[in-house]
């Protein structure tokens, strides 16, 4: 572990580190099976309802962002709500839970009587990540950070979308960024550069609080101090675990960004 600098700015990684996304997605779109197959079901299949009861939501909920994460090029930003629906509608299909109209238009993603929900409600599920809810200490944690850093979202989205989720959770944070801001994702040096330059900063006087290694990985080349918020199932590069990423570990049986808080000086539990 490096020692620690004279920190100003403290940015925060969202989806998976400030907000939980895996569980409360997974329990949206099992609810919402859950609820279309009470209601009135006349128009579902017996073999949708024999899918429906049966399916692991968990399993698949990385297709929804998985290509999303590009790092160059031109991006159409708030397109990341639409490739969420096709993944969302293609995964469906490929359970068996929607029967897809091959003869509408394509860019419709009609379903065919019969389905588990329609294009109107597919398309509520899709938003999901609108509204995701906080973990249990990052409100609190953010509270108490706040009385010595600037909070920042740094996200892999669009400001529209982070406002959003940010205004719903009821999460402190001082100044919402998000890549588009800076026309690339992270871990584009332009993104975390990018943010330092518009706080006003120097690199070194960043930390970039994440759960997921990569996106440390690229803040600390950039000069950014790395805290690393162990996360439940948030880790998609445990292998990067050997290269000793980060300058500051809380471990996932810790208290998130409370212990955070009170390993930077700050009480206040």
């Amino acid at each position: 572990m490096t020692t620690r600098p004279q920190l100003q700015v403290l940015f925060f990684d969202v989806f998976g580190t400030c907000a939980a996304q895996r569980t409360p997605v997974a329990d949206t779109l099992s609810r919402a099976a859950i609820e279309a197959l009470e209601s009135d079901t006349s128009s579902v299949s017996s073999e949708v309802r024999s899918k429906a009861m049966k399916m692991e939501w968990n399993k698949d909920v990385d297709v929804f962002t998985s290509e999303s994460k590009e790092k160059h090029g031109n991006v159409d930003w708030r397109a990341v709500d639409k490739y969420r629906f096709k993944s969302l509608h293609k995964l469906l299909a490929q359970l068996s839970l929607i029967i897809p109209d091959e003869e509408a238009d394509a860019s419709e993603l009609a379903v065919k009587e019969g389905s588990l929900w329609n294009e109107s409600q597919l398309k509520q599920l899709g938003l999901v990540w609108h509204h995701l809810p906080p973990w249990p200490d990052t409100c609190r944690g953010l509270d108490m950070l706040n009385k010595q850093f600037s909070t920042v979202t740094l996200s892999n989205t669009y400001n529209e979308l982070m406002t959003n989720l940010v205004a719903h959770s009821s999460i402190p944070f001082k100044h919402v960024y998000t890549s588009d801001m800076f026309q690339s994702f992270k871990p584009n040096p332009k993104v975390y550069l990018g943010a330092a330059e518009k706080m006003g900063v120097k690199p070194e006087e960043c930390g970039l609080v994440a759960a997921h290694l990569n996106d440390l990985k690229g803040a600390k080349a950039c000069g950014f101090y790395a805290i690393y918020v162990e996360r439940p199932l948030e880790e998609k590069t445990p292998e990067l675990q050997e290269e000793n990423i980060p300058d500051m570990v809380i471990k996932e049986d810790e208290d998130g960004f409370i212990t955070l808080a009170e390993r930077l000086g700050i009480q206040g539990r």
